[in-house]
C-alpha cells in the first residue's frame, strides 16, 4: 500500500483552507489553533512544501496548496459518504415503501408499527401512490400493488389473495337489521358500493356476492352509498352508514374487537392478489423481508362460532 500523509494533518488542511484562518478551523475541529497550526507544519514537513502563507492572523494558500487542496477535499468527501452509507445501513437504515392509497391505512399502518418493534431506529417513508411508479429512479425499496403483473422485471412476492364479505357495525344492524340475517330485505339505500375506478374492472360487486350467495339481487349503486376507496367502505361501515363489501384483511382489525360484524360466511375473492415488488439486490434485506413476512400472512376468519347466523 502507497504510503498516505497523515489523515489528520490532511483533515487540518481542508478545514483551514476552507474557512481561510487557523482559528475558524479550530473551532469546527474542536480544538486549540495552535493544534492546528501544527498540524499544517506536519503536513507541509511530510510533502516538503509549504502550504499557507502566514501573515499575522491571516493565511492564503499557496501555489502548493492550491495544487492539493481540490483533491483533498473531494477525498476527505468521499470518506464521509462512507461513513454515512454504513450509517444507514446500520443503525439508521431508512425503509421506502410505496403503496396504493386504500392500503396505506388500515393494512399497511399496523403492520409497519409491528417491524418498529424489531428495527426501533428505522426511519419509514411511506408513499401513498397509483401505478405505475418508478422504483428505480425514486428509489423506492417495496413496492405493493393489486395484480401481479405492473412490474416484470423486478422480484414480485405474492403477498395475499383477499376476498370480500357483509360487514356493519352492530348499532346499525340492530336498527336497521333483520333477525336471519337476510341480506336480501336489506333497503337498495343501505348497501355501501366502492368505485375502484376506470383503472379496475376485476373487484366483485354486490351482484357478485348475492350470485354466490345463491340470489339474484344486484343492488343498484346510485340509490346507495358509493365511496371511491375500500377503505373508505370499512370507515362508513364501522360508523354506521350501511353494510359495506368488506375487504377482509382491511376489516380484521375492526371485526376482532367488535367495531364491526360479518353478516355472512359467504364471500368473494378479488380478482388479483396483492403483490410486493422489489429490486433482486434488496429481497433479502432483513427490514425488506421482515415487512414482506408480515404482509404475507392473512388474516383471520370472519365468521367464527357464534357470529350472527348461529343466533337465529
Amino acid at each position: 500500500m502507497e504510503k498516505l500523509p497523515p489523515l489528520n494533518a490532511v483533515r487540518a488542511f481542508e478545514v483551514a483552507a476552507r474557512a481561510g484562518s487557523f482559528t475558524l478551523a479550530a473551532t469546527e475541529l474542536g480544538v486549540s489553533s495552535a493544534a492546528v497550526s501544527q498540524q499544517i507544519r506536519n503536513l507541509e514537513d511530510w510533502f516538503g512544501k509549504q502550504l499557507f502563507v502566514r501573515n499575522g492572523n491571516r493565511i492564503t494558500l499557496t501555489d502548493a496548496g492550491h495544487a492539493i487542496y481540490p483533491q483533498t477535499a473531494r477525498a476527505l468527501g468521499e470518506i464521509a459518504a462512507v461513513g454515512r452509507r454504513m450509517l444507514e445501513g446500520g443503525l439508521r437504515t431508512r425503509l421506502v415503501v410505496s403503496v396504493p392509497s386504500s392500503l396505506a391505512e388500515l393494512w399497511l399502518a399496523p403492520r409497519l408499527a409491528i417491524l418498529l418493534d424489531g428495527f426501533p431506529q428505522m426511519a419509514i417513508d411511506v408513499r401513498v401512490e397509483d401505478d405505475p411508479v418508478d422504483v428505480v429512479r425514486q428509489n423506492i425499496d417495496l413496492r405493493i400493488s393489486y395484480g401481479d403483473y405492473h412490474y416484470p422485471a423486478l422480484k414480485m412476492v405474492r403477498l395475499v389473495h383477499d376476498d370480500v364479505l357483509p360487514v356493519a357495525s352492530p348499532e346499525f344492524w340492530q336498527r336497521h337489521g333483520n333477525e336471519g340475517f337476510d341480506l336480501s330485505n336489506v333497503h337498495e339505500s343501505q348497501f355501501i358500493h366502492t368505485n375502484w375506478g376506470p383503472n379496475y374492472a376485476s373487484h366483485p360487486t354486490w351482484a357478485d356476492w348475492f350470485a354466490a350467495a345463491g340470489g339474484n339481487r344486484a343492488p343498484d349503486p346510485s340509490h346507495g352509498r358509493r365511496v371511491g376507496l375500500s377503505s373508505l367502505a370499512i370507515g362508513a361501515a364501522r360508523l354506521g352508514l350501511g353494510v359495506a363489501l368488506g375487504q377482509r384483511i382491511m376489516a380484521a382489525a375492526d371485526l376482532e374487537a367488535g367495531r364491526l360484524i360479518a353478516l355472512s360466511p359467504v364471500s368473494v375473492r378479488l380478482g388479483q392478489p396483492y403483490c410486493a415488488f422489489m429490486l433482486p439486490a434488496k429481497a433479502e434485506r432483513a427490514d425488506i423481508a421482515g415487512l414482506v413476512g408480515l404482509l404475507s400472512k392473512t388474516a383471520p376468519p370472519a365468521w367464527e362460532p357464534g357470529a350472527p347466523s348461529d343466533r337465529d
